[in-house]
């Protein structure tokens, strides 16, 4: 069982509050705004990154949260797709990018963040009512989604744009494994939702949507090494984020794959983690295709996160109590010593203050606790 120090929690813990608190922008309307960066330079709430600071609904005021999740479904296009972003002057941005500057078409990932912070908001408060308010926005919003012949999500290779929008300037193509991740995850919001107020018929659809990406993953396994591949057609390559992931949701796994996913953090350890954050593919290798330039080391091609530090201490919580626990003392030391960063790669960091460095990870011990999978001492 992982050991977390009190100590270290209650930093995080703090450390979050204080990124939440300095990320509030008023919009146009009165709505707070929650933004990437925790001194609120950014002038929009983006849908994905407060998806990844709602799981600590403790340090949010309920009324503000509901409003900024409503900010948001208003911003709904009539094909169902949600902004990206939608900014404090009440703009809907779709795509990602800089406003004006689109890569490509609205990224792949925002409908099933949308459902995330419904699901999160509505099991928190336990305020049913609110279901029959944004199930259909919601089913719109999953409806909107491409897919491929595995049911997967689907990027086309030749019209490539925004798939995971952590990964919004790689150019995977074809069937994604993140984003399909994230699709089964809010599938099963949804069942849930459905089941809440009896909707037989949207719950067996989306049941049926989860067994059919369960069964369609499949064929992104990579045969040599047995883990999940980030994507069908370009970037066909070992997803280290997506395979901890995919092991931190409790996707169904067979037990060897399980195994060789532990065995990625286990074996290559420092190919895939410096400081407790993590690299997007193991170190070596570089995005096969690009829909932006990035420099390789850096960015989305080959710094290291702290966004998805969590998903690999769950992976590893009970199998390998003592890996999960020297990544968090690592992450929370660099946090401590160099501030919270959006990535880092020795001795560089970039853009300060990103809340979900810290919101995401810190959620994730929460989680741990109360799966009893950690202890706290």
């Amino acid at each position: 069982m992982m050991r977390i120090h009190e100590s270290d929690l209650r930093w995080m813990e703090g450390a979050a509050r204080k990124e939440i608190d300095g990320c509030r922008r008023q919009a146009f309307d009165g709505t707070i705004l929650f933004t990437p960066d925790g001194v609120g330079n950014y002038g929009a709430l983006w849908t994905r990154d407060f998806a990844y600071m709602l799981p600590l609904f403790d340090l949010f005021d309920r009324e503000e949260a509901l409003a900024a999740i409503r900010y948001l479904i208003a911003g709904q296009r009539g094909d169902g797709v949600v902004p990206d972003r939608r900014q404090v002057d009440g703009v809907n941005v779709y795509e990602a990018g800089g406003r004006g500057h689109p890569v490509g078409l609205p990224p792949l990932d925002n409908s099933a963040f949308m459902v995330s912070l419904v699901y999160e908001y509505i099991s928190r408060t336990k305020n049913f009512s609110l279901v029959d308010e944004f199930l259909l926005p919601l089913h719109w919003a999953m409806q909107a989604i491409p897919r491929g012949p595995h049911g997967l999500v689907w990027n086309h290779p030749q019209l490539p744009h925004s798939p995971y929008g952590f990964t919004d300037t790689i150019g995977k193509t074809g069937e994604l494994l993140f984003c399909s991740l994230l699709d089964w995850n809010a599938s099963r919001d949804m069942v849930a939702l459905c089941r809440a107020i009896g909707n037989q018929h949207l719950l067996a659809l989306y049941a049926t949507r989860m067994k059919e990406m369960e069964e369609g993953i499949e064929s992104l396994i990579d045969p040599s090494t047995g883990l999940f591949l980030a994507a069908s057609e370009d970037c066909r390559q070992v997803d280290v984020w997506g395979n901890a992931f995919a092991a931190a949701i409790d996707f169904p796994i067979a037990a060897d794959r399980f195994e060789q996913i532990v065995e990625l953090f286990t074996d290559r350890y420092d190919d895939v983690i410096e400081r407790g954050q993590v690299r997007h593919l193991v170190k070596g290798e570089y995005w096969e295709r690009l829909l932006l330039p990035v420099k390789a080391g850096d960015y989305q091609n080959g710094g290291y996160w702290g966004t998805p530090a969590g998903w690999v201490m769950k992976t590893m919580a009970s199998t390998h109590p003592k890996i999960a626990e020297t990544m968090l003392r690592d992450l929370v030391e660099d946090y401590r010593n160099r501030g919270i960063h959006e990535w880092v790669n020795g001795e560089r960091v970039r853009l300060p203050h990103y809340v979900a460095s810290i919101t995401n990870p810190t959620a994730a011990i929460r989680d741990l606790l109360s799966e009893k999978k950690a202890v706290l001492e």
